[in-house]
């Protein structure tokens, strides 16, 4: 399959501005909550009410300034304890982009939670406090970016100031991260920032005690980044959420018409392209892509559109309707990472849901294969259990086919969750490997 970052973006709507969408990770207390308040205050994005809110709440220090880690810690627990427990998002603007911020905890006790956050981020700003360099967490959470697949890392290299700004320092750090980051391949662009989240220094403008850093300010690289080509672009996926009937029947143009609606997971779609309808193996045409703006020629992900085939098939949700070429695995024996959420252990043998794009099978976890010991980032081959926030590799059966990609190659249908049946609970966020062999069409001809 052709590699997401050799294919270029389609020209997006007029006057539309790119949204980023990334989270902070790191251990506990290296400023993540700071460094977003920071971000937050310095680009002018805080309301009026929130800073009166933040005074009311006694939110002032000692010196006289205002605790900015408390515009994301808003569980009174979090301000208590002075950790971040929860997920929390802001948003805010500049001129170039908008940004999507998930605040994640650092504590390893939350580390379901930090891949909660990250699991739809562009990017991951890891924080190193410069006093203790790199530890388990700052490990950790790299490790766990790179397995969500998260294109773009920054090591945020915090609370310079108290090191006396040393470039030395700064850089001892910065090797000790590139003596692992090699053995997690999947990590092509990262890059390291010398900033101090409570002065402000290189966060939003660039710092004059820092001469020796030629590199840009946070949010200059945040601004600047290029996400365009993240999404997979190289084959169509268009997960089917619900089949499109229309509410007046008795409207003679709308009489016959019957749409599929999803949002498209990967690649590009036009008029007149074949597509293959999977698990079922039908083939058909693109007759019309359909949006709330009007009709289109052609429609890319990650856009929500409602297709019209050529052929009256049979098509439901959880079908995906899939491009001719680069055809998904279809199988109902998957191979794949997860890390585990709940504190009751995971052992073989027990049965979930298994909720994969617009579809939820029932599932048995039929072997556990290893698990990751974060300390070397090497497999320990056959675990008797996997207990909470530990990852590792499973293999998994399924009541039916599932439609998959490896998530290397597409996050959103190399993607799934498992769901405690009784409880509903998700009890782990799991990470595809790519199908041994594609769909073939030729077994299953069903050309109408």
């Amino acid at each position: 399959m052709t590699s997401p970052s050799s294919i270029s973006h389609p020209p997006s709507p007029r006057n539309s501005v790119e949204i980023l969408r990334f989270n902070t990770c790191g251990s506990v207390d290296d400023g993540k909550s700071t460094l977003i308040g920071r971000l937050l205050y310095d680009s002018k994005s805080i309301m009026e009410d929130q800073m009166e809110a933040l005074e009311r709440s006694a939110d002032i220090t000692g010196g006289g300034e205002i605790n900015l880690a408390n515009l994301t810690d808003g569980l009174r627990a979090e301000r208590e304890q002075g950790i971040t427990i929860d997920v929390a998002y802001r948003y805010f603007a500049t001129p170039r982009r908008k940004f999507i911020i998930a605040d994640t905890p650092g504590h390893v006790q939350y580390t379901r939670n930090m891949v909660t956050g990250a699991s739809t981020a562009n990017l991951a700003i890891v924080l190193v406090d410069a006093r203790s360099g790199v530890i388990e967490q700052s490990r950790r959470h790299t490790y766990i970016s790179a397995m969500l697949g998260i294109p773009h890392i920054v090591i945020a290299v915090n609370k310079m100031d108290l090191v006396d700004w040393s470039e030395e320092r700064f850089v001892e750090i910065r090797k000790d991260f590139e003596s692992f980051i090699p053995r997690l391949d999947v990590l092509h662009d990262v890059k390291f920032v010398p900033i101090s989240a409570l002065n402000g220094d290189n966060v939003v403008t660039l710092s004059d005690k820092t001469p020796w850093y030629q590199g840009p300010s946070l949010l200059g690289h945040l601004e600047t980044v290029h996400i365009a080509s993240d999404w997979n672009l190289s084959a169509f996926r268009m997960p089917v959420q619900w089949v499109n009937r229309p509410e007046n029947p008795r409207d003679k143009e709308l009489h016959d018409f019957r749409g599929f609606s999803g949002q498209i997971a990967g690649g590009i779609v036009k008029k007149g392209d074949p597509v293959l309808v999977l698990p079922s193996g039908y083939k058909s045409t693109v007759k019309e892509i359909h949006t709330y703006d009007g009709s289109l020629d052609e429609a890319f992900c990650p856009q929500s559109v409602t297709i019209v085939l050529e052929d009256d098939i049979d098509v439901s949700r959880g079908d995906m309707i899939v491009g001719m070429e680069d055809l998904p695995g279809v199988s109902s024996d998957l191979h794949a990472k997860v890390c585990w959420m709940q504190p009751q252990p995971l052992q073989k043998g027990r049965k979930y849901f298994l909720k994969h794009s617009t579809q939820t099978v029932q599932a048995v976890v039929t072997s556990i294969e290893s698990r990751i010991d974060i300390s070397t980032f090497e497999p320990e081959r056959d675990p008797e259990s996997l207990i909470v926030n530990e990852m590792g590799e499973i293999r998994i059966k399924t009541s039916r086919a599932v439609v998959y990609d490896g998530y290397r190659e597409n996050r959103l249908t190399g993607s799934f969750i498992l769901i405690e049946q009784g409880t509903n609970q998700t009890v782990a966020a799991g990470m595809l490997t790519a199908p041994s062999q594609a769909f073939n069409p030729e077994f299953t001809d069903y050309t109408i």
